[in-house]
């Protein structure tokens, strides 16, 4: 406990720092309150607004979550295609690197009109943006490989399976978690493009709604209190998935240096 604490010592100073700078900017009246609040106003909208955010914050989580474990299970199926087959790797290859480059504006009405108002599109939005980072590691992974453990196994008879089981999948695992990792800090603002971009019924439409809803009417210190949510959710998921590596794939930490 006490190392964690001295690991973190940096991060907190530097957190204080900035907040200090913030608060003294805002002060000054260099800026309107509008437009950048101080963080200790900040600070009183998150207590005061602590069930409104709260109950935001489970939407903006509840879709985070399904649109990560989809965007995980579609980027890691379609990169282990791409490492097998040389055909599909030239086939799906260029389109999953141009599917990056598509506007989300322009998807966003489509998919509403195609699938009405609710979480599905929001799903398809954070899917498109989160697949990605997962297929590029895995692949990478896959192919990183080490030459001389896969003639071991051919010079036991291992089967394609069997070589892809004990080599290929242990090198991949590590790999897709920390593109999984990428995913997850993007598919926070996935979801908050998802919410901006796909218009949600009922009182509770996420953070992204509240944060879009409260900058039109010039409720600027709430806005960035859901923003600051918005945060340290995204902090959290990234070190819980760091957790999860270290369950699934403990070996990986014994290669490399890690910021955990």
């Amino acid at each position: 406990m006490k190392r964690r604490i001295v690991n973190a010592l940096p991060a907190i100073v530097l957190v204080l720092a900035l907040l200090g700078a913030w608060e003294l900017y805002a002060d000054s009246g260099a800026t309107s309150p509008s437009i950048l609040p101080a963080p200790h106003t900040i600070a009183q909208s998150l207590w005061s607004n602590a069930g409104l955010l709260s109950h935001n914050l489970a939407v903006t989580a509840e879709e985070v979550v399904l649109g990560l474990a989809l965007a995980l299970a579609l980027g890691f199926a379609l990169g282990v295609l791409i490492h097998l087959s040389p055909p599909l790797r030239r086939a799906f290859y260029p389109l999953t690197v141009g599917s990056q480059a598509v506007p989300i504006a322009v998807i966003a009405p489509l998919l509403v009109f195609l699938l009405g108002f609710g979480l599905l599109p929001k799903l398809i939005v954070i899917v498109l943006i989160c697949f990605f980072p997962v297929v590029v590691t895995t692949v990478d992974g896959l192919a990183a490989v080490d030459p001389d453990q896969l003639k071991l196994l051919r010079t036991l008879d291992a089967s394609r399976w069997q070589a892809f089981r004990f080599a290929e999948l242990p090198a991949a695992l590590p790999a897709a978690i920390s593109g999984a990792r990428i995913a997850v800090t993007v598919g926070v603002i996935g979801a908050y493009i998802a919410e901006s971009q796909t218009a949600t019924s009922g009182a509770y439409a996420g953070l992204g709604h509240e944060i879009n809803a409260d900058l039109s009417s010039l409720q600027t210190a709430r806005a960035y209190a859901a923003a600051v949510v918005l945060f340290a959710f995204a902090i959290a998921c990234f070190y819980t998935l760091s957790l999860v590596e270290r369950r699934l794939a403990p070996w990986a930490n014994q290669s490399r240096g890690d910021l955990r």
